[in-house]
């Protein structure tokens, strides 16, 4: 099997009992075998556990009783959120054997959906920049991004057909890019954090890692769910999500976005400034010239990664700093920089930031995303190993809090996946997933499984 597995092509095989849950755990099991001494993507798995489950999903499955569309799909989960009796180390040496004593709630709602939970991916150190063990599947001497390091690489390789990630700056969309699978970062609050640990409460998202934008939707509507826990409280239900993106791959609708074009202007590799380029024209020619509009960001959004910087590092300061000074040898450089940053800010400094994203939220209306954004996912293609790459195109929608889609869409001439976010309005997780889906279509990327590490 050269492309992976998708949920989209399994759900139906194991519905009419084609493709039993054990048999599909066996086939991520021996992609597992094949790739992870190499890639190194995950810290812990269980995979006697994850066969019993598969068992039990199998009986239920052949008495007919199928949960859903993840009923048996083998799932990872970064390791910053809790997974019952899985260690939740967090990167961090000190933590590596600290046993959650229950699921987060959004890996209860995995379960509750007949979903395997194969084990935890490899994360940055407390989820920030300091690089990880995990090699880039498509350039061992790459990084695949970070902090959801290992979540991206074990779905672009097919040892799970999803995984939960999460994003305070660019950790789930950055991955997703150089790993060349999709992600999506959800409105702020929108999956509960319970039973992931903090880096900065204000600004902390949970997210998803498949390979289509229908596999995303599928694992959203599972997941999503109330956390009064989190800023502006309120929730919206998920909705027609799933159908909308149905409907979507099934029409031939063209495809059309927004670009902040002086957002971004200078500050790509040549590579990305070129696949941008052949994106617009593509998209224009699909749409008779109809399919891109410029548009100017707001007022002040040029302030937006000093204050999402300051507003990151006083939140990493609140979760870390006693810690860090009980602990300095189990923070790495770049997180241990961060929380000193924290600790010198002040509270008008954290004011301003606040009021600056509270007023571009303000001039960030309805009547804006119509329709969505669209801009490079990254800077670069997957860079040297030793680094996460740059967060620098996603940190201001992880500010603002509004919903990413992430979609590879071509390759280097070398074969590194590149890509584009999609980023429309709080609450218009339908909205970026079914334009998702009508770019994955135009685009028609090269899925396909990396190469076998020697």
């Amino acid at each position: 099997m050269s492309e992976p597995l998708t949920i989209a092509a399994a759900a139906p095989l194991v519905r009419s009992g084609e493709l039993t849950p054990s048999e599909l755990l066996e086939q991520c099991l021996r992609r597992i075998d094949i790739y992870e001494p190499a890639v190194q993507a995950w810290v812990y798995l269980d995979r006697e556990r994850a066969r019993r489950d598969a068992q039990k999903l199998t009986d239920e499955a052949k008495a007919g009783r199928v949960r859903g569309p993840l009923h048996g799909v083998p799932v990872g989960v970064k390791d910053i959120i809790d997974v019952f009796d899985m260690p939740t180390g967090c990167g961090s040496k000190l933590w590596a054997n600290s046993y959650a004593r229950r699921d987060a709630t959004v890996v209860e709602r995995l379960r509750q959906a007949g979903a395997i939970i194969l084990g935890k991916t490899v994360t940055t150190p407390y989820a920030y920049l300091d690089p990880p063990v995990t090699r880039n599947p498509w350039d061992l001497t790459r990084t695949p991004g970070g902090s959801s390091s290992g979540s991206a690489a074990a779905v672009a390789c097919g040892m799970c057909l999803a995984a939960l990630g999460t994003q305070t700056g660019g950790s789930l969309t950055r991955p997703a890019s150089y790993c060349g699978v999709y992600s999506l970062k959800p409105t702020y609050g929108r999956l509960s954090v319970d039973g992931v640990l903090p880096l900065a409460p204000s600004l902390d998202h949970v997210g998803i890692l498949a390979n289509c934008a229908r596999d995303l939707t599928v694992v959203y509507e599972v997941v999503a769910g109330a956390d009064p826990a989190v800023r502006g409280g309120a929730y919206r239900p998920v909705g027609s999500a799933l159908r909308d993106v149905d409907r979507a791959i099934a029409d031939r609708h063209p495809f059309s976005a927004l670009l902040p074009r002086d957002f971004y202007a200078g500050k790509l590799s040549p590579e990305v400034a070129l696949m941008m380029s052949r994106l617009e024209t593509d998209i224009q020619n699909a749409s008779d010239g109809a399919g891109t509009l410029g548009v100017v960001l707001p007022v002040g959004f040029d302030e937006v990664h000093r204050h999402h910087r300051l507003m990151m590092a006083t939140g990493a300061a609140t979760t870390h700093a006693e810690r860090l000074v009980r602990r300095p040898d189990d923070y790495p450089p770049r997180i241990a920089e961060l929380v000193r940053d924290g600790q010198a800010a002040t509270a008008a400094e954290l004011i301003a930031a606040t009021d600056l994203r509270d007023r571009l939220l303000d001039q960030f209306d309805d009547t804006f995303w119509m329709p969505s954004l669209l801009i490079p996912a990254t800077q670069d293609a997957a860079p040297a190993d030793g680094t996460t790459g740059s967060p620098w195109c996603n940190s201001p929608w992880s500010f603002l809090g509004v919903p990413v889609v992430s979609v590879p869409v071509a390759r280097t001439a070398d074969g590194l996946p590149m890509a584009v976010q999609l980023i429309n309005g709080y609450f218009h997780e339908t909205s970026v997933l079914t334009e998702a889906a009508r770019l994955e279509r135009l685009a028609d990327f090269n899925h396909r499984l990396p190469p076998v590490p020697a």
